[in-house]
């Protein structure tokens, strides 16, 4: 982040209820006036640590970025001026997988890199307007949050085995509710690599993860409503998971490696997250909504500092 061409204002580390990482990052930074070491002032997860994040800082546009990725130098400089534009509220940007074991493994299809936390086959170049970021990869203007409310709590990662997500699609949606007007954008300029461990390029954390999303997305549906909470996913299962899929079958029968595999997880992944949406919607409907929406409150009192 200290390489950065546009530099910071600020770097601000969320400890997520981990006192021994607490301490020795705390100990690390205590003599750099450029990154402050906090801890996660509300539950456990990851819309907790953000919102904790958010109160915290002093600038005017907020980007996230997870812990086990790497921006590169221009990542900044991308998002900044995205924001020329003053009815842009969000912008979001590339994410590049770092595979544990050198390169992606041959059955895992690109239309699911979401899986992984990266940006996905089907998503549109350039710099075009998007229903929401994700969250890993993303800034907000500040007013977003003024105006809509922090990330919901109960929703995304929260330290559980179930690897949950949507927080961002749930709170752009909400902002987009609010702010009618706003626009938010994906720049793929804006790059981060993001590193995955071993143990996500299995298979069976691909179905976990894929049952988990259809988890998420009922409780995004029932928050905002099916016709927004499903508009991008109509778009993606009718027309790019259709096309990955006879993609695999014409690799298998050219004989490239994987062909059949990457056919067979699609069709395996949409019917995990059918699964999990099915099981999210009931119980969505007999236990009604899990998740809190909380205000955000600059903590310092101050004004927006103008860089990220």
């Amino acid at each position: 982040m200290r390489a950065q061409s546009q530099p910071a204002l600020e770097t601000l580390l969320v400890v997520d209820h981990n006192q021994a990482l607490l301490d020795r990052l705390t100990r690390e930074y205590k003599e750099a006036a450029d990154v402050r070491v906090l801890a996660n002032a509300g539950p456990r997860g990851l819309s907790a640590g953000r919102n904790t994040g958010i109160a915290a800082s002093r600038g005017e546009i907020i980007a996230f970025l997870d812990d086990d990725a790497v921006a590169e130098r221009d990542w900044l400089r991308y998002f900044a001026e995205g924001y020329a534009d003053p009815r842009v509220m969000a912008v979001g940007g590339r994410t590049v997988p770092i595979w544990a074991s050198g390169r992606r493994p041959a059955w895992f299809p690109e239309e699911f890199d979401w899986v992984v936390g990266c940006t996905y086959r089907g998503l549109p170049p350039g710099r075009v307007r998007v229903r929401n970021v994700l969250g890993g990869n993303a800034s907000f203007r500040r007013t977003a949050f003024d105006v809509a409310g922090g990330f919901a709590t109960g929703i995304g990662r929260d330290g559980d085995k179930r690897p949950l997500g949507c927080e961002e699609t749930e709170l752009c949606i909400r902002l987009g509710k609010a702010r009618p007007d706003a626009v938010l954008l994906i720049d793929d300029r804006a790059v981060i690599h993001h590193r995955v461990p071993a143990s996500r390029e299995r298979f069976r954390y691909f179905r976990s993860r894929a049952y988990a999303e259809g988890l998420s997305k009922a409780l995004v549906a029932r928050s905002v409503g099916a016709a927004k909470g499903l508009e991008s996913e109509r778009r993606y299962t009718t027309r790019v998971l259709p096309a990955g899929v006879a993609r695999g079958v014409r690799d298998a029968l050219l004989a490239r490696p994987g062909g059949a595999g990457r056919a067979g997880a699609i069709v395996a992944g949409v019917l995990a997250a059918a699964g999990g949406y099915a099981v999210g919607s009931i119980r969505a409907r007999l236990g009604g909504t899990r998740f809190r929406i909380v205000e955000i409150e600059n903590g310092d009192g101050q004004e927006g500092g103008g860089k990220a």
